[in-house]
C-alpha cells in the first residue's frame, strides 16, 4: 500500500486504540498504528491482516507514511503518557498538522497543550470516547472539542466509526478548546452516580430482601425492558448470571468489594465546586468509592459498631416496585445534575455547548446510553435554553410521581441499616 494512503496514525495500540483502528479500517479508512510495545504492534498486524492497516515500530516511519496534513491520534493513559507521546511525535510534525488526544485527559491539561501546540500552528483536538472495548470496535460515542476546521478534516472518519441511532452518528463537534474532554468528564461523573444508585438497589435487594443472584438477574433484565432501559441496567442483569471460573460461584459473591477510580469522577466534583454548582450524586459516588477502598478500616470498625438487622420484614413486592421507581427518579436527577454542570461550565469557559446535541450523541455507544436520553433530547428541543432538566414539565412530572417510592426506599434503608447515600442525596437535592 502506498504511503500517502494512510489518513490517520494511531499511537497507543492497547485494547481501545487497536479496536478503534480496526473500526476505522472497516469503514474504508487506511490507518497506521504505532506503540512502544512491539507485541502490541504485532497484534495489530495480525488482527488487521486483511484490512487497510499498517503497524509501524518507529515513530519516524510512522509519521512519514501519513497523508498531509498528517493526523495523529493518541489513545494512551492521561497525564505524563500524553506529554511523552507529544514529545516523541512533535519533531516530525509540521504546520497545519493535527494531533488528537482521544484519552480521558483532564480538561485543563488539554487547554494547556492546545495553547502550546497552537504556537507551532499544529491543531490539537481533545476527544472523549465512550463505549469501552466493544464500542471502540463497533461504534462508540465520540465527543470532540478543539478547532472546528481540524474537526471537519476528520469528521467523515469519526462519523463512520461512531455508533449510530436512527441513522444519526453519535458524534458532533461540541466546542472550542477542551469542550470535548469536559463533556466526557461529566459523562463519566453521571456514570459514577448511576452506578452508585444501581449498587444501592442491589444491596437492599440482596441484604434486605434476600434475593438470590438468579432472582437479581431476572429482575434487572425485566427492569431493562421498561423505563429503566439502559446499558448499565442491562449489564447489571448480565453480571448476576456470570459464574466465576475458579470457584464456580456467582462472580458478585466472590469479587472483592473495593471500587477503584481513574480520576474523571473526582475531576467532575472538583470542577463543580469551582463553579459553585451542586452535583451531590457525583460527589457521593466518588466518596463511596474511596470508602469502599478502605477495606481494612471497614473490617476493623464493623467489629465494633452495631446497627439494626438488615432483614426486611415487609411486603417484598411493594419494596421492589419502590426500588424501581427510586432508581428511575435517581437516573433522571443524575442526568439533571450533570447537564446543569455542563451548562455552568459552558458559560464559564465559553464552550457554547448544545445540550440537545450532547443528549443525541449519548444515545448510542456510550456507557450512560439509555431510553431517558431520548426524552432529555426532546426537552432541549422544546426549550434549548432550559436552565435545569427538572424545569421540563415532562421530566418534572415523572419525578414528582416517582418520589413516593424514592422516599420509601430511603426510609427502609435507614431502618435496616443498609447504606443508601446516593438515594438519600437524590431526595435531599430534590427537596
Amino acid at each position: 500500500m502506498a504511503a500517502e494512503e494512510y489518513v490517520l496514525g494511531m499511537v497507543g495500540l492497547g485494547v481501545m486504540g487497536r479496536n478503534l483502528v480496526l473500526n476505522m479500517a472497516d469503514h474504508g479508512f487506511a490507518v497506521a498504528g504505532h506503540d512502544k510495545d512491539p507485541d502490541k504492534v504485532k497484534a495489530l498486524k495480525e488482527e488487521g491482516r486483511e484490512k487497510s492497516v499498517r503497524g509501524v515500530e518507529t515513530v519516524q516511519e510512522f509519521i512519514s507514511i501519513l497523508t498531509p496534513p498528517k493526523t495523529v491520534m493518541m489513545l494512551v493513559p492521561a497525564g505524563a503518557p500524553v506529554d511523552s507521546v507529544i514529545k516523541d511525535v512533535l519533531p516530525y510534525l509540521s504546520k497545519q498538522d493535527i494531533l488528537i488526544d482521544a484519552g480521558n485527559s483532564f480538561f485543563k491539561d488539554t487547554d494547556l497543550r492546545a495553547e502550546k501546540l497552537a504556537e507551532k500552528k499544529i491543531a490539537y483536538l481533545g476527544i472523549g470516547v465512550s463505549g469501552g472495548e466493544h464500542g471502540a470496535r463497533f461504534g462508540p460515542s465520540i465527543m470532540p472539542g478543539g478547532p472546528k476546521e481540524a474537526y471537519e478534516h476528520v469528521r467523515a472518519m469519526l462519523e463512520a466509526a461512531s455508533a449510530h441511532v436512527d441513522n444519526v452518528p453519535c458524534v458532533t463537534w461540541l466546542g472550542p478548546g477542551s469542550a470535548g474532554h469536559y463533556v466526557k468528564m461529566v459523562h463519566n461523573g453521571i456514570e459514577y452516580g448511576m452506578m452508585q444508585l444501581i449498587a444501592e438497589t442491589y444491596d437492599i435487594l440482596s441484604q434486605g430482601v434476600g434475593y438470590s443472584c438468579e432472582q437479581l438477574g431476572r429482575l434487572y433484565t425485566q427492569w431493562n425492558e421498561g423505563p429503566l432501559s439502559s446499558y448499565l441496567v442491562e449489564i447489571t442483569g448480565h453480571i448476576f448470571q456470570k459464574i466465576d471460573e475458579k470457584t464456580h460461584k456467582h462472580l458478585v459473591e466472590v469479587i472483592l468489594d473495593e471500587a477503584h477510580q481513574k480520576g474523571t469522577g473526582t475531576w467532575s466534583s472538583e470542577s463543580a465546586l469551582d463553579l459553585h454548582t451542586a452535583v451531590p450524586i457525583i460527589d457521593t459516588a466518588v466518596q463511596m468509592r474511596s470508602l469502599s477502598g478502605a477495606k481494612d478500616l471497614r473490617r476493623a470498625e464493623s467489629g465494633m459498631l452495631t446497627g439494626p438487622s438488615p432483614q426486611f420484614g415487609g411486603n417484598a413486592e411493594s419494596l421492589v416496585q419502590d426500588l424501581q421507581d427510586a432508581l428511575l427518579a435517581g437516573f433522571i436527577v443524575s442526568y439533571a445534575q450533570g447537564f446543569r454542570l455542563l451548562r455552568k461550565a459552558s458559560e464559564a469557559m465559553q464552550y457554547g455547548l448544545d445540550f440537545e446535541k450532547i443528549a443525541t450523541i449519548w444515545r448510542g455507544g456510550c456507557i450512560i446510553r439509555s431510553e431517558l436520553l431520548n426524552r432529555i433530547r426532546q426537552a432541549y428541543q422544546r426549550k434549548p435554553d432550559l436552565v435545569h432538566l427538572l424545569e421540563d414539565p415532562d421530566l418534572a412530572k415523572q419525578v414528582i410521581d416517582l418520589q413516593a417510592g424514592l422516599r420509601n426506599v430511603v426510609q427502609t434503608a435507614a431502618e435496616l441499616g443498609i447504606p443508601a447515600p446516593g438515594m438519600m442525596s437524590i431526595v435531599a437535592y430534590y427537596d
